[in-house]
């Protein structure tokens, strides 16, 4: 696979998938990304001219898509509305973007006769208890319970029925939260971080009991490309580097590294439906693919991302105050 189209590449898990796909292999990469405001232009910029190639459009449009997925060797499928808040605000651009988007891309992979590996996430299994030992498996039902959640929970059943109706040679992963460079700040790791480096204290939704399985997107990536080049067509495979913590933790651990104390945060309001504990059990990505993640110590990894927003704050700024006084509205 020479060349590869990615939607959402230069979306925060996207582009990171776009740089380690640089990295290790000679591929020839098309970005197709909608540039909303989750887009990172710099991201795709920092990359080799001759080797990436960043296209505007919208994965909904089958005059942009066709032409694209005909001329490469595999898709992989990042682009996505992804914030759990604004579904709930406005679930219709999840339901174009996640759904028509992705019934588009599967059309035109099955004209085209294209490998396709469709990105999604752990939250389509609902949630899990927070004093429940289970985890998260290729075999767990699906029970969303937000319209975002919902939107990708329907995309991976579009991608299988299409790989069982007409032959498409897809993978599907669902993987667990992602942290890492280039995240909007909209989203807790990086909204924590950056308030902290504004001199404010962090925001923690209700009590902080909340548990994320979290994996850095490198090591995201990685799993990625292992799926895309030695998965088996019409299976899923779950994606995870063993991090469970809570958000009170999560915060407690930004604020120490950061050198404050580590209860000097604020409780906001509660997010609506707010899911209680996700966690992955990827024994099969592992045993099957021998794949494995870099950033085993989440503690290190959290320290690499600090470090990244705070040589960074040129990208991030311009969109903190406006984001702020999103959250501020809602009381959070």
């Amino acid at each position: 696979m020479k060349r590869l189209l990615v939607t959402g590449g230069a979306g925060f898990i996207g582009s990171n998938f776009v740089h380690h796909v640089v990295g290790e292999t000679d591929a020839q990469v098309t970005v197709l990304d909608k540039m909303t405001y989750a887009a990172n232009r710099e991201a795709v910029d920092a990359l080799p001219a001759d080797r990436v190639e960043l296209v505007e459009g919208d994965i909904a449009e089958e005059s942009v898509v066709e032409p694209l997925v005909a001329r490469h060797d595999a898709v992989v499928h990042f682009a996505a509305e992804s914030h759990n808040d604004n579904s709930l605000d406005d679930p219709s651009p999840f339901i174009r973007t996640n759904l028509i988007g992705t019934f588009t891309i599967l059309e035109a992979v099955r004209r085209h006769d294209v490998r396709l590996h469709h990105v999604s996430t752990d939250e389509v299994y609902g949630d899990l208890a927070l004093d429940d030992p289970k985890r998260f498996t290729e075999d767990t039902p699906y029970n969303p319970s937000s319209p975002y959640s919902a939107s990708k929970a329907g995309s991976d059943h579009l991608v299988r029925a299409w790989v069982r109706s007409f032959g498409v040679r897809a993978t599907i992963s669902n993987c667990s939260n992602n942290y890492g460079p280039w995240q909007h700040v909209e989203k807790f790791i990086p909204r924590q971080i950056t308030e902290v480096l504004e001199g404010r204290r962090p925001k923690l939704y209700g009590s902080g009991e909340n548990v994320r399985d979290w994996i850095h997107a490198e090591d995201h990536s990685s799993a990625v490309l292992a799926i895309l080049e030695r998965g088996a067509v019409g299976e899923t495979y779950l994606i995870g580097a063993d991090g469970e913590r809570s958000n009170l933790e999560v915060v407690r651990l930004i604020l120490t590294l950061m050198g404050r104390p580590a209860d000097d945060f604020e409780h906001v309001n509660d997010r609506v439906g707010h899911d209680l504990r996700y966690a992955i059990e990827s024994g099969k990505l592992r045993t099957e693919l021998g794949w494995s993640p870099r950033f085993e110590d989440f503690e290190a990894g959290l320290a690499d991302t600090i470090e990244w927003y705070r040589s960074h704050e040129d990208w991030w700024r311009p969109a903190k105050d406006a984001t702020e006084a999103t959250y501020a509205a809602k009381g959070q």
